[in-house]
């Protein structure tokens, strides 16, 4: 092993301090709490949230029998259910319909990109306007009394409506930038052979997006399944419908932070960290086989 120049040392000593600030922010943002939430969830929270004691898998019994807790995870993945496909159908549609070259196109992009940056706050109660009872801008429109988010049958349902409207934006620009590197010759041979529109979107398009496709996909999952600030100021407490629509962060926000119980809602987050594991690892294996790699 041959020694390093001192320029060679030098080098590394740059390396090393330009990657550092990262590797700090890992360890103390994402594997310090990885690790400590693994710990809280074999413990009981002391008194003022000192004094941990163990107790070994008596919270993971506790999750694992309360309905609550399939009923927060039902909820979740409902949630799920809708803002992933809808998120992605309707975003690769304007992505497809935005990458062409139409007059405003640069405007349109930043409008439907606009609920990205928009704060959750006023995405909420612009939200809850529309949706009210009374005086909903909805109910006025159709004339009609529905409870859209107070009726535990249909809340969920519009829920994931605003999901959809907040991430279409993200999932468009994805999308373009998935569209912009499939190489037009594809498109022009396509056309000689007669394949336009349809049938070019659909053997062309679709197969060679898949890699950004199934990104969006898994990202998307996990977003979703880990869904808190939305229900969060959307819900009322005092909200009929919230058991039926809130999700399990939701849940582990409330053991946690209102009921002080650091360790069942630590547990909560390691039941739905092992979920979503079981998710990727079968998105994994999906992707093997269904990916196209050009």
């Amino acid at each position: 092993m041959t020694k390093m120049t001192a320029a060679e040392k030098r080098e590394a000593r740059w390396g090393w301090a330009f990657v550092a600030p990262t590797i700090l922010g890992l360890i103390i943002l994402n594997f310090y709490p990885i690790f400590n939430t693994v710990y809280q969830s074999f413990c009981k929270t002391g008194d003022f949230g000192r004094g941990n004691t163990f107790v070994g898998f008596a919270n993971y019994a506790a999750v694992v029998t309360r309905a609550e807790t399939w009923q927060s995870l039902w909820n979740t993945v409902k949630y799920a259910l809708i803002e992933v496909p809808f998120g992605i159908v309707i975003a690769l549609i304007l992505a497809v319909l935005l990458n062409k070259k139409i007059k405003g196109r640069s405007f349109y992009r930043t409008i439907f990109f606009l609920p990205m940056v928009c704060a959750p706050a006023a995405v909420a109660m612009v939200w809850k306007w529309l949706y009210n009872t009374q005086f909903g801008l909805l109910n006025n429109i159709f004339h009609t009394n529905i409870s859209w988010i107070s009726d535990p049958k249909i809340a969920w349902i519009f829920i994931g409506v605003i999901g959809v409207w907040s991430i279409i934006g993200y999932n468009m620009v994805l999308f373009i930038a998935g569209l912009q590197e499939i190489p037009g010759d594809y498109y022009e041979a396509a056309s000689i052979d007669g394949a336009t529109g349809i049938r070019a979107f659909f053997y062309i398009t679709v197969p060679l997006l898949s890699p950004t496709t199934f990104f969006i996909v898994q990202t998307r999952i996990i977003g979703a399944l880990t869904i808190f600030d939305l229900m969060f100021m959307v819900m009322d407490k005092s909200n009929v419908a919230l058991p039926k629509v809130q999700s399990i962060v939701y849940l582990f926000y409330q053991y946690s932070f209102t009921n002080g119980n650091k360790g069942y809602g630590a547990t909560l987050v390691m039941i739905l960290l092992i979920f979503i594991m079981i998710l990727t690892y079968i998105l994994q294996q999906l992707e093997k086989k269904m990916v196209y790699h050009n």
